[in-house]
């Protein structure tokens, strides 16, 4: 650690001025006052420096130190991150609770990940070989779901000259050396990351692989692809947490990690109570086996806040750079940006549009650009998926954090309060929204899905379309002015709203649909308008075009099929092309 000392001067909330501060860096993290509070140095005029405090300044006072830690502010990256709750600046919640319960005490110093434990080590080279960045060397068997491989550090290389046998060690002993020329690196169990730089990769893949979340309204209309970008933006009660839970617990991300970034403490326990019961789908084991939490409430310190999404990206480029798929759920951007409005208006630096920092566009870029799909220094591939809830005041998308997010993101999933308020969930409007990953996808359908995928999905949209456009006439003038073809038109978006885009998160069978059942469904939901319209075409009244059992059978078939028995979806079919064939056998004088 540096021996450089500067003192207090002036405090302002979170953020604290200091001088005598010749030789520190700007982004240097700090340790502040007698309490050693943890603080980033954001800027340095002479020999004076503004500091940002990750921890609550009650107590603290002029003329007090401040303390060089010689680096700027770093995650640890090891085993113990999967499975552990953490708040924005990685120190663990469990742990701190033991220290000290119902509250995080100031000064408490940035602990990490249990530096006690031990792992069980199991080695992958050999003494004399050369190793560069992101080289494996060695693996632990952290949980079920996920084999940590330990990775040399992205900037060092070398040829490995000590070497550890596989056994058990804490992530604080040295398990090998690499030699450069001369310059001795000893590597541990972890690495230490600055969170504000992005970790290098070798090459930036096309994205050509959804993320499959068994949500019919995405994975059919509105794909995500993995290494995607998302917003969900939503007003209040929209649903947006319960939708970032969703897809949290059932996409088929290897790594998620799911950041609580300014909520409110009682949805941030929910979730805390909720993720560690859940049940993995794919293996039945808890999910907590591949899930990372951090929990950063409205009510803890502000800075904190900011740091937090830097914080998740950091842990998510690290899982990454093994080669796994990574989804990281930042729950809300608006309060990340709420915290980096205050943070800048305490700086006294000039607001722009509602108060928000000028540079608010350039920050939610580097967030959002952190994403991707990649080859890596290792030559594994991986991606990172960044789906951030966006929480507009008062619903309104015009202000300044929703539009600068549908400017870098490739998928806009707009929740609509109507359809909320009506319990219609997920809530998300299907004329608003979009994906821009439908064309990348459009292979990955077609070999994986049906050659017929995406051209179903657009007529369906189409009727969906159709239907809002010809309620406004309704409400003008009423159903029944219009043509039997239109009224079929106004029917069908019935059923596709109620029995496809309406799911529930409670059911055993309709919390998580296949893409084949989604795709089957969508596929009965056609033959019964074709059929339906050719007899329109040979006048058949819509009264018996309405048949009650088939229309039934279509709004209950989500609940009525189960996931791994498809067969009644061809017992609908089949009636379905019977009641609509002797119909138009009727009609068309065929009897």
């Amino acid at each position: 650690m540096n021996n450089k000392l500067g003192k207090i001067t002036g405090i302002n909330g979170s953020v604290v001025k200091a001088e005598d501060m010749e030789g520190f860096k700007i982004r240097e993290m700090v340790l502040v006052g007698t309490k050693k509070l943890i603080g980033e140095i954001v800027i340095v005029e002479g020999d004076s420096a503004t500091i940002q405090v990750y921890e609550d300044c009650g107590g603290l006072y002029a003329g007090e130190s401040v303390e060089s830690t010689g680096k700027p502010l770093s995650v640890k990256l090891g085993p113990g991150i999967i499975g552990n709750i953490f708040d924005g600046i990685e120190r663990p919640l469990l742990k701190i609770n033991d220290i000290s319960p119902s509250f995080i005490p100031e000064g408490i110093g940035l602990i990490s990940i249990d530096e006690n434990k031990l792992w069980k080590v199991s080695f992958k080279k050999k003494i004399g070989e050369f190793l560069s960045g992101g080289d494996i060397f060695a693996e632990v068997f952290e949980t079920p779901l996920i084999n940590h491989y330990i990775m040399v550090p992205p900037n060092i290389c070398g040829s490995v000259v000590e070497l550890k046998e596989d056994g058990e060690y804490n992530i604080e002993e040295v398990l090998m050396t690499l030699d450069n020329n001369g310059e001795k690196h000893q590597l541990k169990l972890y690495q230490e990351w600055p969170i504000r730089t992005p970790r290098p990769v070798k090459n930036r893949k096309l994205i050509e692989i959804p993320l499959i979340t068994g949500q019919r309204i995405l994975d059919s209309f509105f794909p995500i692809a993995k290494g995607g970008t998302v917003a969900i933006p939503g007003g209040f009660g929209t649903g947006k947490t319960i939708t970032q839970h969703q897809l949290a617990k059932w996409s088929d991300a290897d790594v998620i990690i799911y950041i609580g970034c300014g909520e409110r403490g009682n949805e941030m326990t929910e979730v805390l109570e909720d993720f560690p019961k859940l049940i993995d789908p794919k293996t039945n084991i808890p999910l907590m086996n591949r899930t990372v939490l951090i929990a950063n409430t409205s009510n803890m310190p502000v800075s904190a806040r900011e740091a937090s999404i830097y914080t998740g990206i950091t842990i998510a480029e690290y899982f990454r750079d093994m080669g796994y798929h990574a989804a990281i759920m930042a729950d809300s951007t608006s309060r990340w940006a709420e915290a980096l409005r205050e943070i800048s208006g305490r700086l006294e630096e000039m607001p722009a549009e509602e108060g928000y920092p000028a540079y608010l566009p350039s920050r939610l870029a580097e967030f959002y650009e952190r994403a991707g799909y990649t080859e890596n220094i290792n030559g594994t591939e991986g991606s990172i998926t960044v789906i951030g809830a966006v929480s507009p005041a008062g619903g309104d998308f015009s202000e300044p954090v929703t539009e600068n997010t549908k400017r870098l993101v490739s998928v806009f999933l707009s929740l609509d309060k109507n359809l909320a308020y009506a319990r219609h969930y997920p809530a998300i409007n299907w004329l608003s929204s979009y994906s821009g990953y439908t064309a990348l996808l459009q292979d990955w359908y077609e070999n994986n899905v049906a050659k017929d995928a995406l051209a179903l999905r657009s007529k369906m949209l189409g009727i969906l379309s159709e239907e809002n456009q010809l309620q406004e006439i309704v409400s003008l003038v009423g159903e029944d002015v219009l043509p039997d073809s239109q009224r079929l038109t106004l029917e069908m978006a019935k059923i596709l709203k109620i029995g496809f885009l309406q799911q529930n998160a409670y059911h055993k069978d309709d919390a998580y649909v296949p893409m084949k059942k989604q795709y089957r469904m969508l596929k009965v939901i056609e033959k019964l308008y074709d059929l339906a319209l050719l007899n329109i075409k040979k006048e058949v009244p819509i009264s018996l075009i309405k048949n009650k059992d088939i229309f039934e059978s279509l709004y209950k078939m989500k609940y009525t099929v189960p996931n791994d028995d498809l067969s009644q979806l061809d017992e609908i079919a089949e009636n379905i092309d019977l009641y609509y064939g002797n119909l138009y056998k009727k009609y068309s004088g065929e009897e």
